[in-house]
């Protein structure tokens, strides 16, 4: 998957002035060879994959999507949770179409000491194929990745007009459960239920069709015996009626007449006549042929109508699979097994899975545990290069986003020139080849592709191989590279997010945090999530710095810990204790259920200002984060997620309502020494949670009145 697009920009920009400026001989160089596959030639390439893949030893892959994040504070941030940076992952791969698919499988062949890749660059699109009812495809498209692909000379037209479409497994079991459903119940034949002619036009005409199919069948009758050519009715209608055979049944073919005029005729055949049928069937050209057909029994009837239905039924069953489309690639994969190489891909296989296998679940382990059964074997080379210490030295601390890996570990790829510099030699040889046309000489990329891409992953995979000691030429053919020693620790560990560290293990499901390379550095303290307070809806003057002072101002100048900027309308708050979140939660509610002159005087009243703040813990930017409404602001997510609360008090605050209506029944049992003892002991516990509701151990109540003698004081000072 493609993060990183301006740092990967810049380095291509430089690339390519490198290798215009190396020599004259460089430029001759062929361009890279790549299958570019499109609707036209998809089944022969089909063909053609399902023997690369099968002799692979491992595929690379990468996708081009129409976007990534749908508002600012969707992106993948600094302070998201590993359960919400998977919510975030999977709005992302729900609202975003995949536009390119980029397939490299790579081989190594002993005789020439290399891997052969055969790169593959799929144009897809989310067309409407099914012979089913369902939803028209949906999708967003970022402006700025639109742009990115259109700089790099993106062709939307074959991605649009020339782009294979696709249905998801879960896609294809719902028609095909439709589809059996329709054909059990006789009634979704397309038949048309008995109803009152209020038209005269309509009586008119099925009364005259009555009458002509009466003539038919008994001139068909008449002439049964005498050997005589079936004639066509030889009046102003015979342009519409011809007689033919259907399944060695004489039948009239309907011609011209429109749909209400079909249905009336449906009508006709079901009151008036036993011995007639109608039947709609795909003629040529997958034109529907509408015929009334004439049998000699109800059994034969019944016969006729059962090879119908089951005619209709495998034709659409064989519509469906021909609607599956690219998804026979990702079956491709699925069912080799094979080692599934990407670049910081957990997004990419969010998107897999959206598109090809079903809706992606609500919680990362129950993904994981899917992903895990559809594709067993999945390495994240950017993972690798930040967890191998060997491979970091190799990349001198640079980027580890795609194309700096690339530069570093292949850099006479990269640069599209040969070179005799040890430094530039590759640890592993790697050649191209295209249908016939087999090269080890090329210029680099000339624009971003999937197809492209996923070679350069392949081509970072089998470096960083090499460099982790991997002996290729040693390794027997039954070998398989997912179960070498040396890479065993880092398969099925992706990083959870585009841009943070958390690292996810597909097989079991486990989360743990990882640093990103060692040049990153984290903006705020260490991260504790029970202690955050979401607030938002604020006036749009408020600044942060603000926000921490109105803050601090109450609970002491050391309360708050980091103030977060989620967007314009949110900020996150990390207090120093935990129990503060609910004492800033409660002290808020207090002050907006007193809607009197005190509210003005206190330190929140900027906090406050216009009534629309609203404040909760972590777990509710949580619940917003799931929901799949689209909107800019998170203030206006928010609403649209149906929140109408203002403050929304966590478990301290409820507890101390427990223990007040608690203590109401203790009074009611006063003669009863147990309950004074227990009486006593609640009040303790009630008396303790409201003597610490500050870090100053000052109740909000205390502070309020030293608020309004304080005010006093100056008014009396003034007089």
């Amino acid at each position: 998957m493609n993060t990183h697009r301006p740092v990967r920009a810049l380095s291509r920009a430089l690339s390519r002035a490198l290798s215009s400026s190396s020599s004259s001989a460089a430029a001759a160089e062929p361009s890279f060879p790549l299958k570019n596959v499109t609707k036209s030639n998809f089944e022969p390439v089909l063909a053609e994959l399902r023997r690369h893949v099968a002799a692979a030893d491992f595929v690379a892959v990468d996708l081009e999507m129409s976007g990534v994040t749908s508002a600012p504070w969707r992106d993948s941030l600094e302070f998201d949770r590993p359960d919400v940076s998977y919510l975030k992952v999977k709005d992302s791969a729900e609202k975003f179409a995949v536009l390119q698919f980029g397939v490299c499988p790579f081989r190594w062949d002993s005789s020439k000491k290399s891997f052969i890749a055969h790169p593959h660059n799929f144009y897809i699109f989310p067309r409407q194929e099914l012979p089913v009812e369902s939803p028209t495809y949906e999708f967003l498209c970022q402006t700025t990745s639109i742009d990115f692909l259109a700089k790099y000379q993106f062709d939307f037209n074959a991605c649009i007009h020339e782009g294979i479409s696709y249905v998801s497994r879960g896609q294809e079991s719902k028609a095909l459960r439709r589809l059996h459903l329709a054909y059990e119940d006789e009634s979704k034949l397309k038949e048309v239920r008995d109803a009152p002619l209020v038209k005269m036009a309509d009586t008119l005409f099925t009364e005259r069709m009555k009458n002509t199919f009466t003539e038919w069948r008994d001139g068909l009758l008449r002439n049964r015996n005498g050997g005589s050519k079936f004639q066509g009715i030889s009046n102003d209608r015979q342009q519409h009626l011809e007689t033919i055979f259907f399944k060695m049944c004489p039948a009239l073919s309907l011609n011209g007449f429109t749909s209400h005029q079909l249905r009336l005729i449906q009508l006709v055949i079901r009151r008036h006549f036993q011995d007639l049928s109608y039947v709609q069937v795909n003629g040529e050209n997958s034109c529907q042929q509408h015929l009334v057909v004439h049998t000699d029994s109800e059994d034969d009837r019944e016969s006729l109508m059962k090879e119908v239905k089951d005619e209709h039924l495998r034709q659409a069953e064989s519509k469906v699979q021909a609607a599956v489309g690219f998804r026979h690639v990702i079956d491709l994969l699925s069912s080799e097994k094979k080692l599934i190489v990407g670049h910081n891909c957990f997004l990419d296989i969010a998107h897999i899975y959206s598109k090809f296998v079903g809706p992606l679940p609500s919680t990362a382990e129950e993904f994981v545990a899917s992903v895990n059964e559809w594709f067993p074997h999945i390495i994240d080379t950017k993972l690798l290069l930040n967890a191998n210490t060997v491979l970091q030295q190799r990349m001198k601390k640079s980027q580890t986003s795609l194309s700096s890996a690339f530069a570093s570990l292949c850099p006479q790829m990269s640069l599209g020139v040969k070179s005799t510099d040890l430094a530039f030699q590759l640890c592993v040889k790697v050649e191209v080849q295209v249908d016939d046309l087999r090269s080890s000489n090329w210029n680099s990329g000339a624009k971003h592709e999937a197809g492209y891409d996923a070679f350069m992953t392949g081509c970072v995979f089998a470096q960083a191989c090499g460099h982790l000691g991997i002996d290729f030429e040693a390794c027997l053919p039954s070998e398989k590279l997912a179960h070498n020693e040396k890479l065993k620790k880092h398969i099925n560990l992706l990083f959870l997010s585009w841009n943070k560290g958390d690292v996810i293990d597909l097989t079991t499901g486990n989360k743990n945090a990882m640093s990103v390379g060692s040049k990153k550095k984290h903006r705020y303290s260490e991260i504790s999530f029970e202690k955050i307070a979401l607030i938002w809806g604020f006036s749009s003057k408020l600044k942060a710095q603000e926000i921490r002072e109105c803050i601090s101002k109450v609970f002491g100048p050391s309360s708050v810990v980091s103030i977060y900027h989620l967007d314009e309308s949110a900020e996150f708050v990390q207090f120093k204790k935990q129990k503060l979140v609910s004492d800033f939660l409660s002290l808020k509610d207090t002050l907006e259920r007193n809607n009197g002159p005190v509210s003005v005087l206190h330190p929140f009243a900027g906090l406050l200002e216009g009534g629309n703040t609203r404040a909760a813990d972590y777990e509710t930017y949580k619940e917003i984060c799931s929901s799949p409404n689209a909107k800019v602001l998170f203030a206006d997510q928010a609403e649209a997620f149906g929140i109408q609360w203002k403050t929304k008090l966590v478990e301290a605050k409820a507890s101390l309502d427990s223990l007040e209506c608690e203590s109401s029944g203790v009074q009611n049992n006063a003669l009863d020494p147990a309950s004074k003892v227990d009486e006593k002991s609640k009040r303790k516990d009630m008396d303790n949670v409201q003597s610490d509701s500050s870090s100053a151990h000052v109740s909000h109540f205390k502070i309020i009145d030293s608020l309004i003698a304080s005010r006093a004081d100056k008014v009396r000072t003034n007089m």
